[in-house]
């Protein structure tokens, strides 16, 4: 009997937070395969803020996806058939899979994973592009130095955890900002940033003045707006600030909140650089050894928000700009 594969599609461009209207939730029949094809059954999804601008219609570093397209996303499977001899049944691997139950590849871009080295969820999250973009973005663009401050802004979600704890292994001091008492003791009890504020009760100028007494050397920002400005305010000269993502700025309904306060890098001889993880696609292996050692030494540590069943990823997708997530949000793609 053929096989049957639900998917969701992007029905019309999201104005805000994304709503369930604005996903269509589709079935079709798995085709047969053609010589050199491989079918993946998808058992993990990786959820990102990144998707909701791949939403949008404006220019970025990839092309929007379109009305009636599949919804992009980075996912994870096992080989259930091949015709491909670099892929055998039973395989796992990762890639631009979407937000679907079973995706036929040519095997262009798949990475071969071994859940031997660690659980599944693990190669979507430290040793995926979520630790990928920690390790270069704060390794290659923030160029820490020991005794450093860094600063790290959505310290409890998937990225700036991971950037924290990389901070404090190569010998700096790291300030979490995040949201919520409960996920402030999240990143310095479990993570072990030194301080973590709390956006939601505390003046973020104010407390970063106090946790951050020299001055800010490094600033990894994942959520723009206010607390970029705030970081700004507290630069020590010679700052590197990191521009990962501005998930604040992602459901706005008018022009984007920039720095007001960009003048702070002149007076503080300051940089301020955007990254990309693609950019460092060549040097990934490298990373996922490094810091594949440091979780086998007990200094990195993976966190899974895991929510299970496919017609669930309108709504748990939300959960990142709710800010409900703790550590890596992924679907899981069956419910049992």
């Amino acid at each position: 009997m053929a096989l049957v594969n639900h998917r969701f599609t992007l029905a019309s461009r999201p104005v805000g937070m994304p709503k369930r209207s604005d996903f269509a939730y589709e079935e079709e029949t798995v085709r047969e395969l053609r010589e050199g094809e491989l079918l993946i059954r998808v058992l993990f999804i990786s959820l990102d803020p990144a998707m909701r601008g791949w939403m949008k219609e404006s220019r970025s570093y990839v092309p929007p996806v379109a009305i009636g397209e599949l919804m992009r996303a980075l996912a994870l499977g096992q080989v259930v058939a091949s015709k491909n001899s670099l892929f055998a049944v039973g395989k796992h691997v990762s890639g631009n899979f979407g937000v679907q139950q079973y995706f036929v590849s040519e095997g262009r871009g798949l990475i071969e994973v071994d859940p031997g080295v660690a659980p599944l969820p693990t190669f979507l999250n430290i040793l995926g592009m979520t630790g990928m973009t920690a390790y270069f973005g704060l390794l290659e663009t923030g160029q820490p130095q020991p005794g450093d401050t860094v600063v790290v802004s959505s310290a409890g979600g998937a990225v700036g955890g991971v950037v924290g704890q990389i901070a404090k292994i190569k010998g700096c001091k790291a300030v979490g900002i995040a949201g919520g008492a409960d996920k402030c003791r999240y990143v310095v009890a479990e993570l072990g940033f030194d301080a973590a504020i709390d956006y939601k009760s505390e003046d973020v100028a104010e407390a970063l003045r106090k946790s951050c007494p020299q001055g800010i050397n490094i600033y990894f920002d994942n959520v723009g707006g206010d607390i970029l400005e705030a970081a700004l305010a507290n630069l020590a000269r010679g700052a590197r600030v990191v521009i990962c993502g501005a998930i604040s700025q992602y459901n706005v309904t008018g022009p984007v909140q920039g720095p007001r306060n960009y003048l702070s890098l002149l007076v503080h001889r300051a940089t301020m650089k955007g990254m990309l993880v693609f950019d460092y696609a060549d040097r990934y292996a490298q990373a996922a050894r490094e810091m594949a050692g440091w979780m086998a030494a007990g200094q990195l540590k993976s966190r899974e928000d895991i929510v299970a069943g496919l017609e669930t990823f309108p709504d748990t997708f939300l959960k990142l700009f709710k800010g409900e997530n703790r550590g890596k949000l992924l679907l899981k793609v069956d419910a049992d």
